[in-house]
């Protein structure tokens, strides 16, 4: 079996997209205890699209519509970016609208469910997965519950939208891999970022009160997610999935379940237990059976 170097390099590339998302959850926590989830949120991503606009405009020429092919096709760039931006609005804020009613432990693991979500999505729109990536699909949500769930999983009000949130997040990377190969990276990141920062704003402008010492209180929190989380690991992931099947790039990237428990064991004493400690084996060893067992060649 040969080994592909551009799906090593995604892969690798979603590993870190992992990182960074898993050592994020300390800084939304902490952001939160200043102003609201729409605020916290436009504020994110306005900054990640700041931090974007250079890479952006240094390839907009290449990617301004063309004067061939259908309409669909040449808007593609536009149209392909703001419903990136619209699932990314989505899932990031019922996420964070959850939070304030469940528990991060569930949280976790209902939000990774997209993990089996990805592949029963795509099923239904042709995309045929094999065996390893069912396999990995189903190891990986076990090991997702023993790695969050410490007893029971008692529900909240805020389940619910942690549930609707895994699957726009789903519905996302989808998105983009479907969008990642057609659009330049630098620019559906950006058009993404921009999208759900604007609508993040409107949201808070309806439903919030925004107050400037908030902001001011959060500002730690909030360069670390706009900057790092929103314009570096988003970023990565459209670079990523130009070669990583969705399916895939779902499995590895929960990884940041794995990877937020070791944020905390390092950084905040928290210890693993054995439960934990077993969860997370299963996750990377659905991880590697996803990638390495293939069949006729389906992802």
């Amino acid at each position: 079996m040969s080994i592909n170097p551009k799906i090593v390099r995604a892969n690798l590339l979603l590993l870190l997209v992992a990182l960074i998302w898993g050592s994020t959850f300390a800084a939304q926590r902490v952001g939160m205890r200043h102003v609201g989830p729409f605020t916290f949120n436009s504020v994110r991503f306005l900054l990640g699209a700041a931090a974007l606009l250079p890479f952006a405009l240094k390839t907009w020429r290449n990617s301004l519509p063309s004067t061939e092919g259908t309409v669909a096709a040449r808007w593609l760039p536009l149209w392909g970016s703001a419903l990136a931006g619209l699932m990314l609005f989505i899932g990031i804020n019922l996420q964070q609208i959850g939070l304030i009613t469940t528990s991060a432990a569930n949280a976790g693991f209902i939000t990774g469910l997209y993990v089996i979500i990805v592949p029963m999505i795509g099923f239904f729109f042709g995309v045929r997965c094999g065996p390893g990536v069912w396999t990995g699909a189903l190891l990986g949500v076990i090991g997702l519950y023993l790695l969050s769930i410490a007893d029971t999983l008692t529900l909240s009000s805020g389940d619910a939208w942690i549930l609707a949130g895994s699957f726009a997040w789903a519905g996302h990377v989808l998105i983009i891999g479907w969008l990642s190969p057609k659009i330049s990276s630098f620019y559906l990141a950006f058009g993404q970022t921009l999208v759900c920062a604007l609508l993040s704003l409107v949201a808070a402008l309806v439903m919030e009160k925004i107050e400037p010492a908030g902001i001011l209180a959060a500002a730690m929190p909030l360069l670390f997610s706009g900057v790092v989380t929103t314009g570096i690991a988003f970023t990565l992931q459209v670079i990523a999935q130009k070669d990583s099947p969705p399916a895939h790039a779902a499995l590895i990237m929960q990884m940041e379940t794995v990877f937020a428990a070791l944020s905390g064991w390092l950084l905040l004493g928290e210890m693993m237990t054995g439960q934990g400690i077993g969860g997370a084996a299963l996750i990377m060893a659905g991880m590697l059976i996803a990638q390495f067992w293939r069949r006729d060649g389906i992802a």
